[in-house]
């Protein structure tokens, strides 16, 4: 079993589909398994990482979800170039917990782990 997993998000959180919340709900099963996850977030998915995002009506608040993972140790980095490039929320700040990264980084998490899964 592994002992870490890595989990590269890629997709604007709200995009009208479940990937990012069945990333997040992923992320909640392996650390009840006792798996170690790590979470960084590139291109639109950074908007997961800002308060500014909102859910749409109906719909999950995946911000919190993350917040929730957040609490539980998960170490949650977010691309800083991709803090200006990408996103519906273009320059916003990233809430408390979530660290502003670079590709070093990414690179040196996926040295370091077991697994690698992208959404």
């Amino acid at each position: 079993m592994a002992a870490n997993v890595l989990l590269v998000f890629n997709r604007n959180p709200y995009d009208g589909t479940d990937v990012i919340w069945n990333a997040l709900r992923l992320a909640e099963q392996l650390l009840n398994l006792g798996i170690s996850v790590n979470i960084f977030l590139m291109n639109d998915s950074v908007d997961l990482a800002r308060d500014v995002a909102r859910p749409p009506e109906g719909y999950f608040d995946l911000g919190k979800m993350l917040k929730d993972l957040i609490a539980k140790n998960v170490s949650v980095k977010v691309c800083g170039t991709c803090k200006v490039r990408c996103g519906i929320h273009k320059g916003e700040p990233y809430f408390e917990g979530a660290h502003e990264s670079k590709m070093t980084e990414l690179a040196q998490w996926v040295s370091e782990t077991d697994k690698v899964i992208s959404f």
